[in-house]
């Protein structure tokens, strides 16, 4: 099922005169973990800002062509209605927190939608063990690591029953070792709720062996979408200038060097059978 559909779509913000997006033409299925790579000023964050509405009900601009999310005209349907199919997660999560404490943050959304009591309850007591938040409910966002920051704010939005959520960048500002607890618990939640999550992130290493897709961007343009191991196989990741993952760097220059004629492999485990198989 296509939950996510761009068609001939282009933006520039106002005031400028290039476009930030050109000519965007994108199908985003159901159950899909992706990964949104691309050069530095390629358009990632602008793409994100079209997929629930962002661009162009809040970001002023120049568009043409539309955007569908779960069937809906994002020109047309408002943000709030679109934040129960699409959740977005952006790079500081502390500017998307706003409650006293913890548990205030999660039930928010809820209650703007005028949700029941006992379903409040159940949902946030379900979120809270899914991001394993438990310790720290009570607390103040501002009391709070960064990366439990970042999970409060993806239980903030998995209790609105999104089908897609959207991360900005979600580890820049974390130790790796935080940064991989991110990273694992969206692949846990993406398999348990069979959600679709999109990250833009740099750290490659990390992400590689998870997603589904690759998304590939520069200078406003999707360049390549496809399945993980026909991109880093492929010539235009080649040549994008970003923060390929070791294996790939590793793997590049035994196949520059006639040492092996297979793939280059999208995890260590595919990377030991190949290095195992060498004479």
């Amino acid at each position: 099922m296509c939950l996510i559909k761009f068609e001939d779509f282009y933006f520039r913000y106002k005031g400028n005169e290039e476009y930030a997006l050109n000519n965007i033409n994108l199908k985003i299925d159901q159950n899909k973990f992706i990964l949104l790579a691309g050069e530095t000023g390629s358009g990632k964050t602008t793409l994100i800002r079209c997929m629930n509405g962002l661009i162009p009900q809040f970001y002023a601009g120049y568009y043409k062509g539309f955007v569908e999310v779960a069937g809906k005209d994002t020109t047309k349907t408002p943000i709030a209605d679109l934040s129960t199919e699409v959740g977005i997660v952006f790079q500081n999560p502390e500017n998307q927190l706003i409650a006293m404490n913890v548990e205030h943050e999660i039930a928010f959304g809820m209650e703007n939608l005028g949700l029941e009591r006992d379903a409040i309850k159940k949902k946030l007591d379900y979120v809270i063990r899914l991001t394993e938040i438990e310790t720290i409910t009570e607390k103040a966002p501002f009391e709070i690591s960064g990366g439990e920051q970042q999970r409060v704010a993806i239980a903030s939005i998995l209790v609105l029953d999104p089908k897609i959520i959207v991360l900005d960048e979600p580890t820049a500002n974390l130790d790796p070792l935080f940064a991989q607890k991110i990273i694992m618990l969206l692949k846990k939640i993406q398999e348990e709720k069979e959600l679709t999550v999109i990250i833009s992130e740099h750290r490659m290493d990390l992400v590689l062996p998870l997603v589904d897709e690759i998304i590939l961007m520069k200078e406003g343009k999707i360049i390549a979408h496809n399945k993980k191991e026909y991109i880093i196989n492929g010539k235009d990741f080649e040549k994008l200038k970003i923060n390929k993952p070791r294996i790939y760097s590793i793997f590049k220059s035994l196949k520059s060097e006639s040492l092996i004629q297979n793939n280059i492999p999208v995890s260590i485990t595919e990377a030991i059978e190949i290095l195992k198989n060498l004479k």
